[in-house]
């Protein structure tokens, strides 16, 4: 369904139309290794700034069909090749860039709002790509495409507090926060009080009401791109689940998903109804 380095991105799995399986690695490539720019090695803040300015420019010379710079000819190649062939929107391969640029300047965010309009750069993208590669275009898909898409970014960022928050990547509003007179700080020290559970089944009870907003796209796109999503669906249902069974003590431990959580998944991908079921009693 995913793969864990750039997470909840369906990588031209089987349900995916074997025509359509080199555009979603090509457009999965851009995106991780922009994430990896970000994200990985020892490089400088600058660094990092200036390294995904010059992958921004390989993206409009990719787009213009003009050579780029060929650091990247795996990523920019097969890409060039998609955008002409789908004529990929470049707003949203530009967006991405955008929030991985944000996060070389990561410093928190005030409220919830300000979380979303990440959410709307990071993630929602994706969705939106995907479904331009399905020739969907339908407004209401595409809305529902997001707050699936910012669901999943969310349910990321809360079951990996215990590995974000000492790595500098604060993702928990600072208003939710005060909310409940803590901070991520203060839960990291003490991931089993009241507090600290407290904050994080609230951030769940949010990002699960904007997974249940967005699931009826699983059933109203048809073909294997709406058998997808609806494992999609249930797997972010299924984490958040995994949070609340552990008391919502994600400060101290990253939830797991084991052999009978991936089973319990697709029972529930093939019963999907148009009303889904209370599957956690996150309030």
């Amino acid at each position: 369904m995913s793969v864990e380095h750039y997470e909840n991105f369906p990588v031209a799995s089987w349900l995916c139309p074997p025509g359509l399986r080199p555009a979603v690695r090509a457009i999965y490539w851009f995106a991780r290794t922009a994430d990896d720019i970000a994200d990985e090695g020892d490089a400088s803040a600058a660094a990092r700034q200036a390294m995904l300015a010059d992958y921004r420019d390989d993206l409009m010379k990719a787009a213009a069909g003009q050579a780029g710079s060929g650091r990247w000819p795996g990523v920019f190649d097969p890409l060039a090749r998609v955008i002409a062939a789908y004529r990929l929107p470049l707003p949203l391969l530009a967006a991405l860039l955008g929030a991985f640029e944000e996060d070389t300047r990561h410093a928190g965010y005030a409220d919830r709002a300000a979380l979303l309009q990440y959410c709307s750069r990071s993630a929602n993208p994706i969705g939106r790509l995907l479904l331009h590669l399905h020739g969907l275009d339908d407004p209401a898909l595409l809305r529902r495409s997001d707050a699936v898409c910012s669901a999943l970014q969310l349910i990321n960022f809360w079951q990996d507090l215990s590995v974000d928050v000492p790595r500098g990547r604060d993702y928990v509003p600072r208003s939710d926060a005060a909310a409940h007179a803590t901070t991520p700080a203060d839960c990291l020290r003490a991931p089993h009080a009241d507090a600290s559970r407290a904050l994080v089944r609230a951030l769940c009870a949010w990002a699960r009401e904007l997974m249940l907003e967005g699931a009826p796209i699983a059933l109203a796109v048809p073909g294997r791109v709406g058998w997808e999503l609806r494992f999609v669906v249930q797997g972010g249902l299924r984490i958040l689940a995994k949070i609340e069974a552990m008391n919502f003590a994600s400060f101290a431990r990253r939830p797991r998903l084991h052999a009978a959580d991936h089973l319990l998944i697709g029972v529930r991908a093939l019963t999907m109804r148009p009303s889904l079921p209370k599957q956690t009693r996150i309030a």
